[in-house]
């Protein structure tokens, strides 16, 4: 099923959760319209802003852990999954 384009099932769920985030976001935004705030970056941001946010900074971490450390990429998921716990509420 995912060998037109060599996907891994992996691969598939990563970019099928992006999707789904999108979408959970978007009926956030026009079911529960929000104002921006201002965190300790102090810059006003939004739920999406946040996303975002999370989304790069969990890219980044994830091509260090890979770069830096041998432990399994499991690890580099509870790291972002902590990034993104902190930045949803602090930012």
């Amino acid at each position: 099923m995912l060998d037109w384009m060599a996907w891994t099932w992996p691969t598939a769920v990563f970019f099928l959760t992006i999707a789904a985030l999108l979408i959970v976001f978007t009926v956030l935004a026009l079911r529960y319209p929000e104002t921006p705030r201002t965190g300790i970056l102090r810059i006003e941001t939004t739920r999406g802003d946040r996303l975002f946010i999370t989304l790069l900074g969990s890219a980044f971490i994830n091509l260090a852990w890979l770069g830096l450390t041998d432990l399994h990429q499991l690890w580099a998921l509870a790291v972002c999954l902590l990034f993104a716990i902190l930045v949803f509420r602090f930012v």
